[in-house]
């Protein structure tokens, strides 16, 4: 059996439904976005760190050390011998004052700092705006951010440390070692003797006077709140209407 083919005519665009059709130009590749983000950030800072410190400190340190390693490694018939003798006599003694002292007086005046971004009635702007773009002007979203801040920061610091301190620390070690060795002697022979005196006469003090005197700004106040320590009438009382 035979197909049978249906022949008809294509229907074709006529110049003047051509010359009838628009086109809206979009932005270049390299500006298209998909989020337009502006964000303006504007801070008044007013910092202020005084710090002190103070240190005193009386130390005697002594650490003779000693020691003495011997090994053999896949050696028949060979000896290992290791001796360490060590004879230490430490006298430490430490007579005086660790003193340490730290005055700090600190004044700090920090004013009100001014910002731009304020609207009407001096309250801070943080606000910002969200929009919709159009994919003709580059943007599918539009994002406005606007951050206004004031911030005040103190922080004296006063600080002493005094110390008096002896340490001794003798060491003394001796290794020996046949690893893999038939027939053969190992020896380690270790001799300490240690004569630690250690002695403190003295004080050790630490003295820390600090005075900060800090001012700061005013803060943002409520207009209806009376600075003269009354109470605000309450407007809702009909008593005090009109």
């Amino acid at each position: 059996m035979e197909g049978v083919v249906a022949d008809s005519a294509q229907h074709r665009v006529t110049p003047e439904e051509l010359m009838a059709e628009g086109a809206t130009a979009l932005p270049d590749k390299e500006v298209l976005s998909l989020l337009d983000l502006n964000a303006n950030l504007d801070l008044a800072l007013d910092t202020a760190a005084p710090i002190d410190l103070a240190i005193g400190a009386n130390a005697n340190i002594a650490a003779p050390i000693n020691a003495a390693v011997d090994a053999n490694v896949l050696s028949p018939g060979a000896v290992s011998e290791a001796g360490a003798s060590q004879g230490a006599a430490i006298h430490q003694d430490i007579t005086g004052n660790a003193d340490a002292t730290a005055a700090q007086d600190s004044s700090i005046t920090q004013g009100d700092p001014t910002t731009g971004g304020t609207t009407d009635g001096g309250t801070t702007d943080t606000g910002g705006t969200t929009s919709v773009g159009d994919p003709t002007d580059g943007n599918l979203l539009n994002v406005n951010v606007n951050l206004d801040g004031n911030l005040h920061l103190a922080s004296p610091i006063d600080g002493a440390v005094a110390a008096n301190a002896n340490a001794a620390a003798p060491i003394n070690a001796a290794a020996s070692a046949n690893i893999g060795s038939p027939d053969s002697a190992s020896v380690a022979v270790a001799d300490q003797t240690a004569v630690i005196d250690q002695s403190i006469t003295g004080d050790a003090s630490a003295t820390g006077d600090q005075t900060s005197g800090i001012d700061q700004g005013p803060a943002a106040t409520d207009p209806s709140t009376p600075t003269d320590g009354s109470i605000a009438p309450d407007v809702t009382d009909p008593s005090h209407s009109g």
